[in-house]
């Protein structure tokens, strides 16, 4: 068994037996792991607010041949401290779509440096619906299948232009409609119900949120 600690995103988290949890986070540097948090469900002194979704920190975990132990997660940042129930469900968005597309144990830290910004940006109060379009953008690029929908607006491609040149901080400062945002996630969502196969659980959660 070999230890290692690591920076990491929290992305998902599931009961296992009576008292544990299996914790899905990707490191930056030996890519996405799972790891078992012993009694994270009957304490929360050891573990606390860290295994929530998109919780930027340290871990330190053991290797195991048949499941890895998460001995501690170390919070650095998290999109929590925005405050705010559209962000948290937004937050679970962007965690669900970084664990269908990081295969198991691949590094990649471009796509661990996209998702540690997304939360900067959470955290700095940038409004989530833009800065939702601006990483489905970058997610399908860092993946290789991302194309520019032929139907798109002209304000649509302006917003994506604006979208390939700026940081997720910056984002805030980009002029968009709603219609336009409406128009964007409607393409992207195509893009990922074709190469997944599947519709995300969160993105219901998502629209019936926007409908409520």
């Amino acid at each position: 068994m070999a230890a290692y600690t690591a920076d990491a995103l929290i992305l998902r988290t599931y009961k296992l037996g009576e008292s544990d949890r299996l914790v899905v986070f990707l490191t930056r540097d030996r890519g996405k792991k799972r790891g078992v948090a012993k009694n994270a469900r009957n304490s929360r002194r050891r573990f606390g607010g860290a295994l929530e979704p998109m919780t930027v920190g340290r871990v330190g975990y053991v290797e195991r041949e048949r499941r890895d132990l998460l001995n501690y997660v170390e919070p650095v940042r998290s999109p929590f401290l925005a405050a705010s129930a559209e962000a948290f469900g937004y937050a679970g968005y962007f965690a669900e779509l970084i664990d269908e597309w990081a295969p198991e144990a691949d590094p990649n830290e471009t796509l661990f440096r996209l998702g540690a910004s997304i939360v900067d940006a959470l955290a700095a109060r940038v409004p989530v619906d833009p800065l939702a379009r601006y990483f489905e953008y970058w997610l399908l690029r860092l993946q290789g299948v991302y194309r520019t929908d032929p139907r798109a607006s002209t304000a649509a491609r302006a917003f994506l232009d604006a979208a390939r040149g700026c940081s997720p901080l910056a984002v805030a400062d980009v002029a968009v409609s709603e219609r336009t945002l409406r128009e964007i996630e409607t393409s992207h969502q195509a893009l990922f119900a074709m190469h997944l196969e599947k519709d995300l659980k969160s993105a219901r959660v998502l629209r019936e949120m926007r409908r409520g």
